[in-house]
């Protein structure tokens, strides 16, 4: 199930599912804890006798973002009910606060009464043990707790807080149901605590006249203490609900304005989803530097883990969307994390968790009898190359000087020493699909982009023993790529070399999207290389989705979320990265068309509220997997920026 819409300031993130409902309540890492791990905060209706909660199934059901900024617009329509709900909800920039306005309207010809509930259910700390929810009569709210985690739930309606309140036992736990069902009669208990596994929910009453309109405001404070969320009470009070949406709303509004960017002929929808990407990416991005993969809980049921980790190979693609539009702060700040992160011996591991400490891994330390470092390098050279433009973007002779020798150059002397001394290739790691050991032609490629990273470092801050070690690798890694990754038969490069028990070569001629990129992204070949041309011609052949759907997969028989007996899924990263081709093998405007068009066709699979999925259903378009995916819209972002720039330098010929 994909999160349709996203609110955060970097300390706190919640996510919404298709059904309007909180399913995801990330803090104080964006990604760890998660309070509400797919469990489900729900909003209902009763009037007349009659209850509903809000769903996609019975209410027609509206998700959005207002344009340009971090708040929802929810249109929510039950003809049964002849009810109408409009919501706008937002995470204060600054303060830990989530705040839903909700204005209620009586469709019906005849006056009535209308009660809005608001149901929670917190797993404080990701666990059902141990919490404690309480009617606070002192700060007229509910208060859940454990530990040092607080959660305040209040609201107000005519200046008054609600008029009802229930705590007890949360479902699924011994035969309970579930708080949340006292609902469905209209009247709560108001049982004024429980404790365990529990949930809670609140009441507001309404009376409206045929075609009227009412409104409530509903709210969550966190803070680790109890003193916080009694400020941040205060906070919500002395500035009135609507007063913290309209902040929150003109301060992402003047976050996207900061940067001034010319857009040429690029149509509203691809200016949109730009600006969109750039706001999801920030949600997505922790204040302490992290920047998270995805935080969708639906990917429970995949071996009960998650998207939310930060990938270093993720986060050095991403930092370098924000790069390309000058968002320097939060660049910073990932590089500075990072740094903390590299191994002694000068390598990334896998994925980390927000708070730095190493993520889960399904990499092994073995291949047969032997120590096999449990590594993508890939990872650890994008690191360099990102960290590279960087510098060349914003100049930051402070923050390199300082990284110089506890990061670059430990990173950079790994690389050099991690090589086969025969072929000088990479010795083996993962590939950035995280499936195959081997050597790849996308891991080579970035190490070379990462050792050219290094000597141009060296030259600034290091010495010429340095930069002369770091530019002789670089060149025997991409002499050996040539060498070794061309197939002359084939007339392409292949994915890559791997080595049986006995240590004998063998070739993996696999059709890769990451292949042919890498040659050119990386400079490994010219963009007119006959060979990368026949590459890139081969994999279009192989791996464009010939149903309805469209776009290119990751590569031949990519089975992840794959329906045994449909086509390979799409993905939004792979389509991108033929976008950037065509940007860049274009010698005049007209040329731009085909890379336009893929722009085209990622707005039309975001869905309603601008989100991009991983991947794509291939017969139904559909999102698959995760949503949203931090990597996508990263992608969408450096294509629009590599479609400008070299549209402006078109338009001077």
């Amino acid at each position: 199930m994909t999160r349709k819409v996203i609110l955060g300031n970097g300390n706190m993130l919640i996510c919404f599912d298709k059904n309007a409902r909180i399913r995801d309540f990330y803090y104080p890492y964006v990604g760890q804890e998660n309070h509400v791990s797919g469990n489900i905060h729900r909003t209902g209706i009763w009037v007349d006798g009659q209850f509903e909660w809000v769903n996609e199934n019975d209410w027609e059901l509206l998700m959005k973002y207002q344009k340009d900024s971090l708040v929802s617009e929810i249109f929510a329509y039950n003809p049964r009910l002849e009810v109408e709900l409009i919501i706008n909800e937002a995470v204060h920039p600054t303060e830990n606060v989530f705040v839903r306005h909700v204005k209620v309207i009586n469709k019906s010809s005849k006056k009535r009464e209308i009660r809005l509930f608001f149901s929670q259910r917190f797993d404080i700390a990701e666990s059902n043990i141990g919490d404690t929810v309480y009617f606070d009569p002192k700060l007229e709210s509910l208060i859940d707790y454990k530990g040092k985690r607080y959660f305040l739930i209040g609201g107000e309606s005519q200046g008054k807080p609600f008029v009802d309140y229930a705590t007890g036992g949360a479902g699924g736990v011994g035969n309970k149901l579930g708080t949340y069902v006292d609902c469905e009669d209209g009247v709560l208990s108001k049982n004024p605590i429980e404790h365990g596994a529990v949930d809670s929910a609140i009441g507001f009453h309404l009376d409206l006249e045929a075609g009227a309109e009412g409104e409530a405001n509903y709210w969550i404070a966190v803070g680790k203490k109890y003193s916080e969320i009694s400020k941040l009470k205060s906070f919500i009070l002395n500035h009135g609900a609507h007063n913290i949406i309209k902040h929150t709303e003109n301060y992402w509004n003047s976050w996207i304005d900061n940067k001034k960017i010319d857009f040429y002929e690029l149509g509203e929808p691809i200016q949109d989803l730009f600006r969109r990407s750039l706001l999801i990416v920030r949600a997505q991005t922790d204040n302490h530097g992290a920047i998270i993969a995805a935080n969708d809980t639906h990917t429970f049921h995949f071996k009960k883990d998650t998207y939310s980790y930060m990938w270093p190979r993720d986060g050095a693609l991403v930092a370098r969307s924000l790069d390309k539009v000058g968002h320097k702060d939060i660049t910073t700040k990932f590089f500075k994390f990072c740094s903390g992160l590299i191994s002694q011996d000068g390598y990334l591991l896998h994925k980390y968790r927000p708070d730095g400490s190493f993520g889960s891994s399904w990499h092994s330390w073995f291949k047969g009898n032997k120590i096999q470092l449990p590594i993508q390098e890939d990872e650890t050279a994008l690191m360099m190359d990102a960290l590279w433009k960087h510098f060349i973007k914003h100049e930051d002779q402070e923050m390199i000087r300082e990284m110089y020798e506890p990061f670059i150059k430990k990173a950079a002397d790994f690389m050099v020493s991690f090589r086969d001394p025969e072929t000088k290739l990479p010795r083996e790691s993962y590939d950035l699909w995280e499936e195959k050991l081997g050597v790849h032609t996308f891991t080579c490629a970035t190490v070379y982009a990462g050792l050219e990273a290094a000597k141009n470092f060296a030259k600034v801050f290091g010495t010429t023993e340095d930069f002369n070690r770091y530019d002789q690798a670089a060149k025997e890694v991409k002499e050996a790529t040539i060498k070794y990754m061309f197939d002359s038969e084939m007339g392409v490069f292949i994915k890559g070399i791997y080595y049986d028990d006995k240590e004998n070569m063998k070739f993996d001629k696999t059709i890769d999207i990451s292949t042919f990129y890498s040659l050119f992204e990386y400079e490994i070949l010219a963009i007119d290389d006959a060979r990368l041309v026949e590459t890139a011609k081969k994999t279009v052949e192989k791996l464009w989705c010939m149903c309805q759907c469209g776009g290119l997969a990751r590569y031949e028989n990519d089975m992840y979320y794959r329906k045994w007996d449909a086509p390979m899924n799409p993905w939004i990263i792979s389509t991108m990265w033929l976008c950037e081709y065509y940007i860049a093998k274009a010698k005049k405007l007209e040329d731009l068309k085909p890379a336009e068009d893929l722009l085209k066709w990622t707005t039309e699979k975001a869905l309603d509220s601008g989100v991009l999925s991983e991947q794509l259903e291939p017969h139904s378009s559909k999102p698959l997997s995760v949503a949203p995916l931090t990597w996508s819209h990263a992608g969408f972002i450096i294509a629009v920026v590599k479609y400008l720039e070299r549209y402006a330098e078109l338009n001077k010929k």
